[in-house]
């Protein structure tokens, strides 16, 4: 299966969070699964370090290549048609990284793994 991960099943993953699900953790781990993460997740995973709200014990950009390298985690490329998708979406989520991974989901018709219920609101499956 092809899946999305929002941006805090992938740190959560990564820094081995309680926070994410059991289920969640072994959808995430099962080498079966085509395990996408978008440029918005590593963007914002920088902004929340550069806030001082998660600290690493390595450079940032060595920790995500190390580690996507490890879970064999793809990259999902931001498209145009991924941009032209949040252009109409309905403002049920204002984050504009969650509208941004909702409108690759859409685009791509793959799940999202995520908690956000939000998410549920649009046209676009949520695992948890």
């Amino acid at each position: 299966m092809r899946l999305l991960l929002d941006t805090h099943a992938l740190l959560w993953f990564l820094l081995n969070d309680r926070q994410l699900s059991a289920n969640s953790k072994s959808i995430i781990a099962d080498s079966s699964n085509d395990v996408l993460v978008s440029p918005v997740s590593y963007w914002e995973i920088a902004v929340k370090i550069n806030l001082g709200k998660y600290l690493l014990d390595q450079p940032f950009a060595e920790f995500i290549e190390q580690e996507f390298t490890k879970n064999e985690f793809s990259i999902l490329p931001i498209t145009l048609q991924h941009a032209a998708i949040v252009c109409t979406l309905p403002f049920h989520h204002r984050d504009p990284f969650d509208r941004l991974l909702i409108a690759q989901a859409m685009a791509e018709n793959i799940p999202v793994l995520s908690n956000d219920t939000m998410f549920d609101k649009y046209s676009v499956k949520r695992l948890w």
